[in-house]
């Protein structure tokens, strides 16, 4: 058998691949519907194509009777954790760590500053010739709660430090300390709701986030905050953030949706007080370079027997 190694770039545009296994590229092309680029059975480590449709992501899976690594180029793995039941047994899941921290986290800063300071109201008001002033709040003195504190989390803090806000809370599925400071559980979510100014949400979607911006979480956020999601559409009940952001008590910044992508016609489009971008947290100059390096040192590893990064799961276990 081959050890066959599928890329979703182009292999003689990454340097540095290890010598070893043979290289095929495969990212669906255009209609999701490209062949498979050699026998399914030979390949080992499947990279999963980015920015593509979910099924085309998908598609392959069940025919990798051999494979040893699924790497995914996106932070989240929520695609391919929806397809587990057909991977077989003893499978390493990795995802992007490393890859997106910088470009999402630039875009999340980008959405609260642009939402705080009214650049919406300012470029429709280009449009029409019109000089537009008033007052704005600003990002600093305001107080911020970061939920998903991993990388991603981890990143915005840091872009966040230059813009003096009195506070920086985070939040993660369990606690403790950064150099930064503590980092707290979920289950203290609602105490530090109430003081933030501005709430980032960068968590992965998972079957405990799934939901947890309901109407309870919204509820307890303070009048006139601002929502930022740069995390996954589920996180956050699209209904409960209809009401809220019709009412005019919270503002909100979206990167992501759900449903996703958003249709014509959908109530979010119109809804007063949000700011949507099409999920472009990631697709970035910033990728390609980042996602290159990532490959070349996890087959690497691979190909000398050393463990991987970003390990997420394995099947079976």
């Amino acid at each position: 058998m081959s050890a066959d190694v599928w890329l979703p770039i182009a292999p003689e545009e990454i340097e540095g691949l290890p010598a070893g296994p043979r290289y095929l590229f495969w990212d669906g092309g255009e209609d999701g519907e490209q062949p498979f680029p050699g026998d399914p059975a030979d390949c080992v480590v499947y990279v999963v194509p980015y920015m593509k449709r979910w099924p085309v992501k998908v598609r392959p899976l069940e025919h990798l009777t051999n494979v040893r690594v699924v790497q995914t180029l996106t932070a989240g793995v929520d695609d391919v954790t929806a397809r587990l039941s057909v991977i077989r047994p003893g499978v390493q899941l990795c995802n992007a760590r490393g890859v997106h921290e910088a470009s999402t986290a630039e875009l999340a800063l980008a959405l609260t500053l642009a939402s705080l300071r009214g650049m919406p109201d300012f470029v429709r008001a280009q449009d029409r010739g019109e000089w537009l002033g008033g007052f704005r709040p600003a990002l600093a003195d305001k107080s911020v709660l970061i939920v998903g504190y991993g990388s991603i989390g981890a990143a915005i803090e840091d872009r966040l430090a230059p813009f003096e806000v009195a506070r920086v809370a985070r939040v993660a599925r369990s606690e403790r300390t950064t150099a930064r400071g503590p980092v707290h559980p979920l289950t203290e979510l609602p105490s530090l709701l109430p003081h933030a100014d501005v709430v980032i949400l960068s968590t992965p979607l998972t079957e405990q986030t799934r939901g947890l911006v309901d109407a309870q979480f919204l509820a307890r956020m303070k009048d006139g905050a601002l929502l930022v999601n740069v995390a996954r559409g589920p996180v956050v009940d699209t209904k409960a953030l209809l009401a809220e952001l019709e009412s005019g008590r919270i503002t909100a910044a979206l990167d992501v949706t759900d449903p996703e992508p958003l249709p014509p016609g959908h109530p979010l489009w119109q809804a007063p007080g949000v700011l949507i971008s099409p999920h472009v947290g990631g697709p970035t100059s910033a990728f390609l370079p980042r996602a290159k390096r990532l490959l070349v040192e996890q087959l690497t590893r691979f190909v000398n027997q050393e463990p991987l990064r970003n390990v997420i799961l394995t099947t079976g276990v």
